[in-house]
């Protein structure tokens, strides 16, 4: 498994943040509280990406970081919106590196799988960009298991590896159990995963009328309209009631005790929403209650939907 190293040494642990909603749902100074928490708690890994809100989460993580940045591990993301060619891709890493005002980052990733651009190439871009120093560990980010073994096979011949994927991964969204997660702990990948809250359907607030990412965008909401799924979100948090914590601690600590140790990306509006899931770095999940919650969903059929071998 990939250790991700600060460049003054120091490791990262096995929790990340997501700086998405930076510029959007949390101002200036929301941003300031839950950067400052995180950091408080240990962690050190921050996720952004070249299209989120304008460009503003990454301008905005630039100015947070200027202090820490040498014992900090700051990821983005480009081509997910990207003409399909390589100048482009180039120019839109070029134009986070300004936002943040960095000379390099320390996880690039391709933020989507591209069919009308070969992937030797961008592969080759990464591979070029890590051996200038701009870049210490390539990712990639929404893949599915043989793109991104393809993309390693490619990345090994250019002397160099995939060190980091993001995919989805949730209670609720568990397809990464089936052929994403058993490659990471068969290569080395490390799997930084996000929304451990299945879009805060597992926090139980959409239950009692809340509203969030799920009443606001119709994208969510088709992501997570699923019966099932939502019967998963009323019965967590009675569960999480019963033990007094959080659903959203038992949500990310269920993620996170997976066998193949991803690294849960937290994300929030605003420090009273991410806190219950900076507690989950200090929560216990015990075999037995993560066998609970696990029974709350359907297990994924195995890649060979043999699903008999599963029993």
């Amino acid at each position: 498994m990939t250790d991700l190293i600060s460049l003054d040494g120091t490791p990262a642990p096995r929790f990340a943040f997501g700086a998405m909603q930076f510029g959007e749902n949390a101002d200036d100074a929301a941003a300031r509280a839950m950067f400052d928490a995180c950091v408080d708690a240990g962690i050190t890994h921050f996720d952004t990406a070249n299209l989120y809100t304008g460009g503003a989460s990454e301008k905005i993580l630039g100015r947070l970081i200027v202090p820490l940045r040498e014992r900090l591990i700051i990821a983005t993301k480009i081509g997910y919106d990207a003409p399909d060619n390589i100048a482009a891709l180039r120019s839109q890493f070029d134009t986070s590196r300004a936002r943040m005002g960095l000379d390099a980052v320390d996880i690039l990733y391709l933020h989507r799988f591209n069919p009308n651009l070969a992937l030797d190439t961008q592969i080759e871009l990464l591979a070029e960009l890590q051996s200038a120093g701009q870049t210490r560990y390539l990712a990639l980010s929404n893949f599915a298991a043989w793109q991104a073994m393809k993309a390693h096979a490619i990345a090994q011949r250019l002397g160099t590896k995939i060190d980091v994927i993001q995919p989805m991964f949730s209670l609720v969204k568990r397809q990464a159990e089936v052929e994403l997660l058993p490659m990471c702990a068969s290569e080395g990948i490390l799997a930084a995963t996000y929304s451990p809250l299945g879009g805060g359907l597992l926090t139980g607030k959409y239950a009692t009328g809340g509203t969030g990412r799920l009443s606001e965008d119709h994208r969510y909401a088709a992501r997570y309209g699923l019966e099932w799924m939502h019967k998963a979100g009323e019965a967590l948090p009675q569960i999480a009631q019963d033990l007094g914590v959080h659903p959203a601690t038992l949500a990310v600590a269920w993620v996170a005790s997976h066998p193949a140790r991803p690294a849960p990306i937290l994300s929030a509006r605003s420090l009273e929403q991410l806190q219950p899931s900076l507690d989950a770095l200090s929560f216990t999940m015990t075999t037995e209650l993560r066998d609970r919650l696990t029974a709350l969903t359907p297990t994924p059929a195995p890649a060979t939907d043999r699903i008999e071998e599963n029993v």
